[in-house]
């Protein structure tokens, strides 16, 4: 499972990358709505990124585990969907995209319980 911890990694950097370019690089000239947008955006990329690497050293000190591959492909699609949706949100002012965002919450939301799952089950 070195593919969570590598997608957690990446993910964890462009987090850090994009919460710089917001700060400094938007910051004046977008509105503060959309400033805190973006600010969620790179939170919850944050989060799930270590939740991604967490995934991906549990499941590499446990057997193979369908919960764990479903938990972590689902983290990653909640943080394509999730923060890549307020990204852009932020960016276009396309108002529209905030429905999409509930999507990727629920697949973290997934994500957590199948982890939390998992856990129980092996250890």
């Amino acid at each position: 499972m070195k593919i969570f911890v590598l997608l957690g990694a990446i993910c964890a950097f462009l987090s850090v990358a994009l919460g710089a370019f917001g700060a400094h690089g938007l910051q004046g000239k977008m509105e503060q709505k959309y400033l805190d947008i973006w600010e969620t955006g790179v939170r919850y990329e944050m989060y799930h990124a270590l939740g991604l690497i967490l995934i991906g050293i549990i499941a590499g000190n446990v057997k193979s585990s369908s919960l764990l591959n479903w938990s972590g492909w689902l983290m990653f699609l909640g943080i394509v969907i999730f923060s890549g949706s307020l990204y852009v949100l932020s960016l276009t002012k396309i108002n529209i995209l905030g429905a999409i965002t509930p999507i990727g919450g629920v697949a973290f939301l997934i994500a957590w319980i199948l982890l939390g799952t998992a856990a129980v089950k092996f250890f």
